[in-house]
């Protein structure tokens, strides 16, 4: 990554300005929270590609309801609680009914995204309230909230996967969950918790990126879920199951963050952008599977 940096510094000297720096990490902010519940996801060896669609209609129902009068703090509270729902959803589905992550995923993803363009009638919310922005455009000193916010998450998550019991369950269901079974964990606990924590997650990375952009556009969220995917993998997370760290999905994020922004610094069109990130997952996943061969024989 500092290669990378130093690569870009060359060509276009304000990248390494402050402002631009702290530009990055506000994009990351975003990415790195939702990748915070996509880690605990795929450790447990699934997948949740309703990301961008959860992401979409909890920024939606936050624009809504603060342009209809409500209480901004009754929206966030009410746009936190869908995402939990729509991530509870999901585990319940994939817990309960015995459905693959990925067929459940992939038809939540259709519904909510379909929804979200039923309820914004395919138009912009615009005239969303400052109190209701604050998210990504408060700051505490000279740090924006949403770069204190991430950092507070990504402690709190690193700890308890770390230190505490659960935790450690999480990393046990992808390595071995009929060991789990054996040692009486409730299987579906498990999926339940990290499915939901996911859902609450996606809801406070869409507060952010509407407070940043102070609008609600009605393809919001689409291909979000790529990028929170990508930090995950590029973070050194297996696609496997069973290890990954919310640090080094933190440091996939960044890695993200420092080639959009690169990217745009250097002229180079954006359409390559996700040309980029799709060619470093698979090398991702590739080295993945080589390596637990490798420790598998």
């Amino acid at each position: 990554m500092l290669l990378l940096s130093l690569f870009i510094t060359l060509y276009s000297p304000r990248f390494i300005n402050i402002q631009n720096i702290r530009n990055i990490f506000m994009q990351v902010s975003s990415i790195a929270i939702s990748a915070i519940g996509m880690t605990m996801i795929i450790i447990t060896g699934g997948i949740d590609v309703s990301a961008g669609s959860i992401f979409g209609i909890t920024g939606l129902t936050l624009a809504k309801l603060a342009t209809s009068g409500f209480n901004p703090f009754f929206a966030f509270i009410v746009s936190a609680g869908v995402g939990i729902l729509l991530g509870l959803l999901n585990g319940l589905l994939i817990s309960k009914i015995n459905i693959s992550p990925i067929i459940v995923t992939l038809g939540t993803m259709s519904f909510w995204r379909t929804l979200i363009f039923a309820i914004s009638g395919g138009r912009w919310v615009l005239g969303i309230p400052n109190k209701a922005l604050v998210f990504g455009s408060a700051s505490l000193g000279n740090i924006p909230l949403a770069i204190i916010l991430m950092g507070i998450l990504i402690i709190i998550f690193s700890y308890f996967m770390c230190s505490r019991p659960f935790g450690r369950y999480i990393y046990a269901f992808g390595n071995n969950p009929e060991f789990l079974r054996i040692s009486g964990v409730n299987q579906s606990k498990v999926l339940l918790f990290v499915y939901t924590i996911a859902g609450l997650m996606y809801a406070l990375s869409s507060f952010i990126v509407v407070g940043r952009t102070g609008i609600v556009q009605a393809n919001i969220g689409t291909g979000y879920e790529l990028q929170v995917i990508a930090a995950v993998v590029l973070g050194g997370t297996s696609v496997t199951g069973g290890k990954g760290t919310i640090i080094g999905s933190f440091l996939g994020a960044t890695l993200i963050g420092v080639i959009s922004n690169g990217l745009v610094m250097l002229n180079v069109p954006a359409l390559l952008e996700n040309l980029i990130l799709g060619v470093l997952i698979l090398v991702s996943v590739i080295t993945d599977i080589i390596s637990n061969r490798g420790e598998s024989e």
